[in-house]
């Protein structure tokens, strides 16, 4: 349940001036005697001078002269001072500041009373109209600019809760660029630096002496490595995220405040309960000497080039936001919130006492008491370059707390740090050089060979197909002659047999006519004739067959040639594969040859990495230690400057206003006819009502009877506004709210809310009944008389703060009904539902206030899990916002509430299958 005590003190808390009106009253005075008394000054050690130009002037010195040493620097520290707010405006009208600036002397002076001052000097004192730019030109940029000279960084803010720490040096400026940050400033000048390589960042948070990933909160136990060579600090599991805009980077931030721990006391509404530490990692390389590489005769290869051995700088910038601190008495924490607050107070008391330590050079360095200490082992005493801002507020009221924090400043200024460059050969960007040619030899032989194989495979397959053809032709022609010769015999042989059987019957008829015949002896030569012509056709025709075969014979020789010249063009072209199979040979030498140059390069490289480290190992015996060294985990015994107090010139207070006068008659000026009177009277009340060991003396003495009775009868806005504050404060009890109920409280705040105008009183009327909201005791009373309603008629006003009161109240009513229902108690649909509430809360269960959204997410959730309000939560458009808040919602703990509320009813299963919406 959200204290309401903070929010009144920041609007109507008036305790001192109401105190000293009631001392006039009873003619009382409480000052302190006069003590007259010289101010005193505080040295101030030497102060080493910002200038980043002269840094780089000497820039080659400084890269020898960090071998030998480092450069000494010592922590600057500047002092901001916080505007008084609304409440300091108010409570210390009557009073001046603290503090007292003269800027132009670098010279802060601290009173101690009207008397007597303090005077001290820091390196840079800005004052309350300082703007950012200029807080981050002196504090942070010298840091920026060693950085990217190759120097690790620090810029630190410590100081009081809600005196602007996390304002200097984690605003974003998203509305206004003016009022952008350390950070945000930071980064900008780094991604505008071309010479950075790459740029990159963590984001963690120390909380409860637990370092936590911002950017992945389930890393939530990150352990802390300590290298035992160099005692470098390094932190493995953590998220690296590169950084190449200023738009991801201010993604970034948001993701990592999201995650941060905060909590509402009574000194600040947002208050960190956690050390954030921005990491920014730095890489730049910058040309080296050249190194040669040689073949093993002595000759340069032709594959070994000149390479420049360049240098790669790695350097850090740290930026830490520690948590403010706080005396418990005066921030009101309790519970949950005091065990944040006693580690907080432990890490920045371990902090103060390393230190003091180095201040005074001991010898002994009490780094391990605490994880805070171990992550700034190299910020304070060690090698960084440290920047250190405290701010503190004016008020007179925290005058112990602000001379704390300046003497926490003034300590750090004594503390001398030995700055070093971070530098080393960058052996891997020469090996992968190396292996890229190497790659790329390897590449182009493999790509030759595969040339030479296949050209080889073509030349042989068109061997191939060239003997294949000729032999097919010759095949062929062979064939086809064969096959002519043959029918060409074929068809002689049937002319011949013709012939013959033509000349047989001729020779028949012949010899027939020639014996019927007388004369045969005349007529024997003309027989004759006709068969020598036969003769004679016949030797032609054998001739012919002679011309033939002698044709066919020269054809067959011809095609003979044809097949042994094909066997010499086989015969040729098996010397070029011979030829070929030489040159491959040829080229699987050169390719050994490679092999042996690429293991002679490799043999080289080694031999480089191990000079490398042979001179390394010397500068590291030259170079003596400016870290803290081995140190004993054991922390010594002092206290922490900012738990004392000092409680010098500390102005009268309530509480010895209530110890002098008494409560009853203070009390009984709540009747007063004065208007004046019962307004102070009761802002004395409302004040002590915000603390709990006073509450039930009030309603003990009649308080409460007395506040209801002002908001019953008094027409002053003014008094309606700090009476709901003090009942509000009474309301966080138990017991209180029961009595409050009783004695009608709720129909009077009712009605309060339902006449008044003003945003702080209907803030005020909202947190009183939002506390009671959270009784399942009284909740049928206190819808019975209106208080639901009331909550929602205030939602009118339309003010931020009114509106997170009554999204508080109603996330507090839905959770005593979900536990009721749990517990068998209740049944039947959320009164809240009936009274018409669940149009709002769907409505501003994605508000861009955070404190609005978070309660209305929570009350859906709450109400979702009576499974007879999933009717109503579907038919209002409630489902889509579960199904948000489920995937989306920012709070894990209110993302799983609605995956598990989801999927454990029924009726909203349903509805997701029925719009096909896979869950």
């Amino acid at each position: 349940m959200t204290s309401i005590g903070s929010n009144y003190n920041k609007n109507t808390g008036t305790a001192a001036k109401s105190s000293l009106k009631l001392q006039n009253s009873f003619n009382s005075t409480l000052r302190s005697p006069v003590n007259s008394s010289s101010a005193s000054s505080k040295s101030k050690p030497p102060a080493l001078s910002s200038s980043s130009s002269s840094l780089r002037r000497s820039a080659s010195k400084d890269h020898h002269n960090h071998h030998a040493g480092g450069v000494p620097g010592r922590v600057r520290v500047a002092v901001r001072l916080r505007p008084r707010n609304a409440e300091e405006l108010i409570a210390d009208a009557d009073f001046a500041d603290c503090v007292e600036l003269q800027p132009e002397l670098k010279r802060l002076k601290l009173r101690k009373n009207n008397w007597d001052t303090d005077t001290y000097e820091f390196d840079e004192v800005l004052t309350e109209f300082a703007s950012q730019k200029r807080v981050y030109e002196v504090v942070a940029k010298p840091v920026v600019e060693s950085v990217l000279d190759g120097y690790n960084g620090t810029v630190m803010a410590y100081g009081q809760t809600g005196t602007g720490k996390t304002y200097t040096l984690g605003r974003l400026g998203e509305e206004d660029t003016a009022a952008r940050g350390i950070m945000v400033r930071a980064m900008e000048d780094i991604l505008a630096n071309p010479e950075a390589d790459s740029v990159s960042v963590s984001y963690l948070q120390l909380y409860m002496e637990t370092i936590q990933d911002l950017l992945d909160p389930g890393n939530d136990n990150i352990t802390i490595t300590e290298d035992p060579k160099t005692g470098d600090v390094s932190l493995p599991g953590t998220s690296l995220v590169e950084i190449r805009d200023q738009r991801s980077f201010l993604e970034l931030l948001r993701v990592g405040e999201a995650h941060r721990f905060a909590a509402n006391t009574k000194l600040n509404t947002e208050s960190s309960r956690s050390h954030a530490i921005l990491m920014v990692h730095v890489r730049r390389t910058v040309n080296g000497r050249d190194s040669f590489s040689s073949s093993q005769n002595g000759d340069v290869s032709h594959l070994v080039k000149n390479h420049k051995l360049a240098t790669l700088r790695k350097s850090k910038l740290v930026v830490v936001d520690l948590a403010g601190s706080e005396r418990i008495d005066k921030s009101g924490s309790d519970g949950h919130t005091l065990e944040e607050a006693k580690s907080i107070n432990l890490s920045l008391s371990a902090l103060g006492k390393c230190i003091n330590a180095l201040a005074e050079n001991s010898h002994h360095i009490p780094v391990r008491d605490s994880k805070l200490t171990r992550l700034l082992r190299d910020s304070f005493g060690g090698t960084a370059r440290t920047s250190l801002i405290i701010t503190i507020g004016p008020s007179p009221q925290h005058r112990g707390e602000t001379a704390s924090t300046i003497l926490f400043g003034q300590r750090a200024m004594k503390v001398e740090n030995m700055l070093k460059i971070k530098e080393e050969f960058d052996y891997k960007s020469l090996s992968r050089k190396l292996d890229i040619q190497l790659d790329k030899l390897m590449a182009q032989s493999e790509r030759q060979q595969k040339a030479f194989l296949d050209r080889i495979e073509q030349i042989s397959k068109e061997a191939q197909e060239h003997i294949a053809e000729a032999e097919e032709k010759y095949a062929d022609a062979l064939a086809k002659e064969r096959l002519k010769y043959q029918e060409e015999y074929l068809e002689s042989m049937e002319k011949l047999e013709e012939q013959w059987l033509i000349n047989q019957k001729r020779q028949e008829s012949v010899a027939t006519t020639s014996g019927r015949k007388d004369d045969c002896s005349n007529k024997s030569p003309t027989r004759e004739v006709p068969g020598i012509e036969e003769v004679a056709e016949l030797k032609k025709l054998l001739q012919n067959e002679k011309l033939m075969r002698q044709a066919a014979e020269d054809e067959v020789k011809n095609l003979r040639s044809q097949l042994a010249q094909s066997k010499r063009s086989e015969a040729t072209a098996n010397a070029e594969i011979l030829k070929l199979n030489n040159a491959l040979e040829d080229r699987m030498h050169e390719r050994e040859k490679l092999d042996r140059e690429i293991e002679m390069l490799q043999s080289q490289l080694l031999q480089l990495s191990f000079e490398a480290d042979e001179t390394r190992r010397k500068l590291d015996k030259e170079s003596p230690g400016a870290g803290c060294g081995d140190l004993d985990p054991q922390g010594s015994q002092g206290v922490h400057p900012q738990l004392r107090d000092t409680g010098n010139g500390d102005k009268p207070s309530i509480a010895k206003l209530f110890e002098q006068v008494g409560l009853h008659k203070i009390l009984s000026l709540l009747e007063a006819d004065d208007a004046d009177v019962r307004i102070h009277a009761v802002k004395v009340v409302a004040n002590l009502a915000a603390e709990e060991t006073n509450q039930e003396k009030i309603v003990e003495a009649g308080g409460l009877s007395s506040l209801l009775m002002l908001l019953e009868s008094s027409d002053d806005e003014t008094i309606h506004r700090v009476a709901a504050g003090a009942i509000a404060n009474l309301a966080m009890n138990e017991t209180n709210q029961e009595l409050i109920m009783a004695q009608g409280g709720i129909s009077l705040l009712s009605m309060t809310a339902a006449n008044a105008e003003d945003p702080q009183t209907l803030r005020m009327v909202a947190g009183a009944i939002a506390n009671l909201c959270g009784n399942g005791k009284l909740q049928m009373k206190l819808r019975g008389e209106g208080g639901i309603k009331a909550l929602l008629g205030m939602v009118r006003c339309g003010h931020p703060d009114v509106l997170a009161q009554v999204a508080r109240g109603i996330a507090n009513f839905a959770k005593c009904e979900s536990r009721a229902s749990s517990q068998g108690t209740k049944s039947g649909r959320s009164l809240l539902i009936e009274d018409g509430a669940l149009t709002w809360i769907v409505q501003n269960a994605n508000n861009e206030a955070s404190p609005i959204r978070r309660h209305n997410e929570l009350a859906l959730c709450h109400l979702a899990q009576l499974e007879v309000n999933a009717k109503d939560m579907i038919s209002g458009g409630a489902l889509w916002e579960l199904v948000r808040i489920s995937r989306d919602c920012s709070r894990e703990d209110i993302r799983t509430l609605a995956q598990r509320t989801l999927t454990s009813s029924p009726s909203f299963l349903a509805e997701l299958r029925r719009l096909r919406i896979d869950y």
